[in-house]
């Protein structure tokens, strides 16, 4: 049991995620946002704001960034079979050589470069540590789709499994 204490109040958190599979459950199985709140008795502008926040634009432009990735080249390779439009892969050598590479004011402004480009995109897809993953969340918003690599700071390249990032861009654009 997962307990945390807000106030007098006493909650449990493994009810609210169960709650939420629920409810994700019964919205995907075709029932109406009111018929789910009915059946479990939640008011129906919960289950509408839950869905907001989870949210993923669909979009056709779709963007990749993801580093450290030990097997780039095989990401590479299914990001152009699935058709993404940019992507930025960096081993774990090559994220370091970018940023010892540049002086800091040429650093800056080649993120911002880039940052502002992937704001052209309708979904981004980033793979990175927890941190650079909220960090991404935070600039851009909903249109980012993260996988977690590991938590900050990660050592050494990390593998991407490119059937499922296949798997998300198909999601993405069904």
């Amino acid at each position: 049991m997962d307990l945390v204490r807000v106030g007098e109040k006493l909650i449990d958190k493994e009810k609210i995620y169960k709650t939420i599979d629920r409810i994700l459950e019964l919205r995907c199985a075709g029932e109406s946002q009111q018929e789910v709140g009915l059946r479990l008795g939640i008011d129906r502008t919960f289950i509408s704001r839950l869905e907001t926040i989870g949210e993923v634009r669909k979009g056709r432009r779709i963007a990749l960034v993801a580093f450290p990735v030990g097997n780039k080249e095989e990401v590479m390779e299914a990001a152009r079979r699935v058709g993404i439009d940019y992507a930025l892969v960096l081993t774990d050598k090559e994220r370091w050589d970018f940023v010892r590479d540049r002086s800091g004011i040429e650093l800056f402004n080649e993120v911002m470069q880039i940052i502002l480009k992937l704001r052209q995109y309708d979904t981004v897809i980033f793979a990175g540590s927890d941190f650079r993953v909220k960090l991404a969340e935070s600039i851009l918003g909903n249109r980012v789709v993260s996988l977690t690599l590991g938590q900050t700071p990660i050592k050494g390249d990390r593998y991407i499994d490119p059937h499922k990032l296949e798997q998300v861009v198909q999601e993405l654009r069904a």
